[in-house]
């Protein structure tokens, strides 16, 4: 079986608010797969769901063949979960954490010395194994728990929002772990609201408002963007923002500390010289640019509201 994971027409929904909407992917044996969405979007739903931790509405999930809801039991030594909240122990130290996990799995003596160590190593936890987990960092909290979610060596890891107010250095080093996994034929679902992350991985999934917007490899989703991109060299204040938005036919975003324009893809940047000017915008300050992925997840979302 090509696909490892297989989600069918997933629905959930809280009392009146539908999390999830007919949501269906295929993620395939050791592929890094992204659900790329802002809070709300229904990630945390579609791994709950995965790890039988919640009940669909309706839907068929799959993991290497094996139904979540009737044979879990086979699926669930081939799982490991991080959820969004550190889960792990506070009061234990990095060891003890470690420790306690293994013997849940059942891993224990040279085997749990062995990944023991080979987790210090590749999360660089090891001068820090008598510490209380309450006093690690943000990234060495979510090392901690990855190490605790590999320790019985899960083919299917479900990351939760992994990297989530965790400094810019430890992101990466995150990431370089799941390299090595992957490189070791796990297959990882990752949720995350960062695109440069989604863009790491081997597809991202768009997700807003419970349902899926579109999904591909990440180099290929800016080929389905429908206008040009252009990159504003001003400070993106509200004001400019507005004075470019009432010029027709073009529209102003302001994207982290930059400022984007887009155009219809049969029009030119030079047919609205006058009217820009007027907003007292140089057209020379105006450069083209590829679109990035948070252009393609906004034009996406824009046409389902």
């Amino acid at each position: 079986m090509k696909n490892f994971v297989t989600i069918t027409d997933l629905s959930k929904a809280y009392k009146t608010i539908k999390a999830v909407v007919d949501f269906s992917l295929e993620v395939d044996k050791g592929e890094i797969y992204a659900l790329l969405g802002p809070d709300g979007a229904g990630k945390t739903t579609i791994m709950r769901t995965l790890c039988h931790l919640l009940t669909p509405d309706k839907g068929v999930l799959l993991v290497d063949g094996f139904h979540v809801d009737k044979d879990f039991d086979h699926i669930k030594p081939l799982l490991g979960y991080m959820p969004q909240v550190f889960s792990l122990y506070p009061d234990l130290t990095v060891e003890e954490n470690l420790i306690f996990y293994s013997g849940i799995y059942g891993v224990t003596g040279n085997e749990f010395q062995k990944k023991a160590e080979s987790f210090y190593r590749f999360s660089q936890l090891k001068p820090f194994a008598k510490r209380r987990a309450a006093d690690l960092s943000g990234g060495m909290k979510q090392k901690l728990a990855l190490s605790c979610a590999l320790m019985h060596d899960p083919q299917l890891l479900l990351l939760d929002e992994p990297t989530t107010g965790v400094d810019p250095l430890s992101r990466r080093q995150f990431w370089d772990i799941l390299f090595e996994l992957k490189k070791q034929g796990v297959t990882i679902i990752v949720s995350t609201p960062y695109m440069d992350e989604a863009a790491n991985t081997d597809r991202v999934c768009f997700i807003y408002n419970g349902k899926k917007l579109v999904e591909d490899a990440p180099e290929n989703l800016p080929q389905l963007f429908e206008e040009q991109v252009f990159l504003l060299n001003m400070y993106p204040t509200s004001a400019i923002i507005e004075k470019i938005n009432n010029v027709k036919n073009i529209q102003a975003r302001r994207l982290g500390a930059g400022m984007h324009i887009y155009l219809d893809k049969d029009d030119r940047i030079e047919n609205h010289t006058q009217e820009l000017q007027k907003a007292e915008i140089n057209i020379n300050l105006l450069k083209p640019i590829s679109p990035s992925l948070e252009d393609c997840f906004v034009q996406f979302m824009e046409k389902i509201l």
